[in-house]
């Protein structure tokens, strides 16, 4: 997004939930690389943050989707990365590679809406928004076999959707599947989705008017660097507990 489109309280939650990210990184590389115990990574109710902040991430991108000039090559360059880390991760953990992690998801969102955008503004933004948050809803649970909002709706998945590991991007992981960070196109493609028809609103200056407003600098820079910092983080906050721990880096 171009500094004169920068929309204030959207980089502030971008990069509050950036910082979150790293927080439970942090605690990641402790439990299962430093073999520091940090209990509260165990707690469903973490798990439940964890999304929170991931699903306000996802959101977001959707949104700033209208400030950009071309979504497809954005795309492209947030996949890219992905796959670096991809590449990275199955040189530094093997047995848990980032096979599909927020970055691959977020730049296939991206494709899509870039190739489908003259299609998606001609749905009234408020139906898109209602059917990209029910989407979401319906799909949550397909990673874990089954579909439904809650008990309501709920039935089980066909076996033979996890019976490969073909098809772990669209939700189905196979037997066996192992990703360091895992964030399949169902269900967040649709809270991207959601996101980019909010943006309409937001776009047209008929979001709140605190929307446009910032409120903590420290945020809002964050949000700006958000992928900067998403990058840079793991290789430098490794680093420094390998030195802290008197580890090696390999």
């Amino acid at each position: 997004m171009e500094t004169r489109n920068r929309v204030g309280f959207l980089d502030e939650l971008r990069g509050f939930a950036i910082i979150c990210m790293v927080i439970y990184h942090l605690m990641f590389n402790l439990n299962f690389i430093f073999d520091v115990n940090v209990p509260i990574f165990f707690e469903d109710w973490f798990d439940v943050i964890r999304d929170i902040f991931a699903g306000m991430f996802i959101c977001i991108s959707g949104i700033v989707c209208n400030y950009s000039s071309s979504n497809l090559k954005r795309g492209v360059q947030c996949f890219f990365i992905g796959m670096i880390f991809t590449f990275v991760t199955a040189f530094v953990t093997p047995s848990s590679p980032d096979l599909f992690g927020i970055l691959h998801c977020l730049g296939i969102c991206m494709m899509i809406y870039g190739l489908f955008e003259g299609a998606l503004r001609h749905i009234p933004p408020f139906a898109g928004i209602v059917i990209g948050i029910f989407l979401f809803m319906l799909t949550f649970g397909f990673s874990r076999g089954y579909s439904g909002i809650g008990d309501i709706l709920k039935f089980k998945m066909p076996d033979i959707l996890y019976s490969t590991n073909v098809l772990f991007p669209l939700g189905f992981p196979g037997n066996g599947f192992v990703s360091l960070d895992y964030f399949p196109l169902c269900p967040w493609l649709f809270l991207f989705l959601a996101g980019s028809f909010y943006g309409v609103y937001v776009k047209e200056k008929r979001a709140p008017r605190f929307f446009y407003n910032t409120h903590f600098k420290f945020f809002a820079a964050a949000g700006r660097y958000s992928i900067w910092i998403y990058v840079l983080h793991q290789p430098i906050m490794y680093t420094a507990l390998c030195i802290i721990f008197g580890r090696s880096l390999f």
